[in-house]
């Protein structure tokens, strides 16, 4: 993957997958509700903001930045370096307590507030070898390559547009109401409840497009690399949690609880990422898109529907951190090229935006958000009434 299709979809992304769409010239031919009371020239006036906030952070991007990001590295790795330490001894009940704590979080800052936006090319422009989306490989079971080409290229372009978003139920949720009802759905909650714990597998075999193989977008040879990365990064995983530690704990005796301890971790940093993705796409307040509303939209529409498809959750910093920032998942969905420690400089301002032109800003705690994202996996899972 270049490191421009990493950039601002609004630019790079945009432009390459759909050539023009996002020309000032050739408005959509409607808006969605939310935005309907939007003329033309406030759409355009709104996107020259959003620009203007965009380049003030690149303006003054720098030292502070950089920093930032290599303190995060080493605290992430110090981390888990002691929480596997400790699962050496692990016989030791306090040790395996303390061990699968700290690798939890490790597991969660390399997840969230690293790898994602490593691999979003937030960092790119320090031009560090080693913090650039062209050459990290996170901690998570799918391949960065295979992630960020239905993320960032797919998801970020397309967002909550049903038909071509398929981050919108993953190829196994019922998460809209435009989305064909069967009976499969009644297992909406089951299967999400199943995913939570599993995420990063859910998120691997998403990645593969299984459906695009099926209906001929894919070609055989493309699923077969694709097939033979995962199995690559699926072993250097499974060599790294599943063997190395346990082997290494079996000197003391403690192979058995290291092993539970390394899944223990998996399971909570798959939980928590599975949560707030969820608050971020799919509480109550966001809105859906069809094609038609997409079609010829502008850098000021695509800006609008970015705000008006996400969801931020509130809370204090550690929270923020904890998430990797995607707690303000409208500010990085509308620049996920910025660095994540700038999302919360520019909030209010964006905020402030979405008020001064009747647009909402869906926000909420965290136990709200992850409510209504369920409320909504519970509703959907039900036939259409009426």
């Amino acid at each position: 993957m270049s490191v421009a299709s990493a950039k601002n979809p609004a630019t790079a992304v945009g432009l390459k997958t759909r050539p023009g769409a996002l020309a000032e010239a050739g408005r959509p031919t409607m808006r969605p509700p939310a935005a309907a009371h939007l003329s033309d020239e406030q759409v355009a006036e709104l996107g020259r903001e959003l620009d203007a906030i965009r380049d003030g952070i690149l303006a003054k991007r720098g030292s502070s930045d950089s920093t930032y990001i290599r303190r995060m590295i080493k605290i992430q790795r110090g981390l888990e370096v002691s929480g596997r330490a400790a699962l050496l001894v692990s016989r030791n009940k306090g040790a395996w307590v303390t061990g699968t704590a700290l690798l939890s979080v490790a597991k969660i800052l390399e997840n969230m507030e690293l790898g994602h936006n490593i691999l979003h090319g937030q960092w790119d422009w320090m031009r560090d070898p080693d913090i650039h989306s062209t050459t990290w490989e996170w901690d998570f079971v799918t391949p960065s390559r295979s992630w960020q080409h239905t993320h960032n290229d797919l998801h970020h372009r397309w967002t909550n547009v049903v038909g071509k978003d398929r981050d919108v139920g993953y190829n196994l949720l019922r998460m809209d109401p435009d989305q064909e009802w069967k009976p499969f759905n009644l297992g909406n909650p089951l299967y999400n409840a199943l995913l939570a714990p599993v995420f990063e597998w859910g998120i691997a075999i998403y990645d593969l497009e299984i459906p695009e193989y099926k209906e001929g977008l894919k070609s055989k040879e493309a699923m077969v690399k694709d097939l033979k990365a995962l199995g690559r990064k699926a072993a250097k995983q499974f060599a790294k949690d599943y063997a190395a530690t346990p082997a290494l704990a079996m000197l003391t005796g403690s192979g058995k609880q290291a092993l539970y301890g390394t899944l223990v971790a998996n399971a909570v940093r798959n939980v928590w990422a599975h949560a707030v993705i969820f608050c971020g796409h799919f509480p109550e307040g966001t809105d859906t898109f069809t094609e038609e509303m997409v079609e010829g939209e502008t850098r000021g529409d695509w800006y609008v529907r970015q705000m008006i498809g996400s969801a931020n959750i509130s809370g204090p910093r550690f929270m923020h951190l904890m998430t990797g920032n995607l707690s303000h998942q409208i500010e990085h969905h509308l620049f996920p090229d910025l660095p994540s420690n700038r999302y919360s400089e520019i909030a209010p301002k964006v905020r402030e935006i979405c008020d001064r032109y009747g647009l909402k800003y869906t926000t909420g705690p965290l136990l709200k958000q992850v409510g209504s994202a369920w409320a909504k996996v519970f509703k959907l899972a039900l036939p259409p009434q009426g």
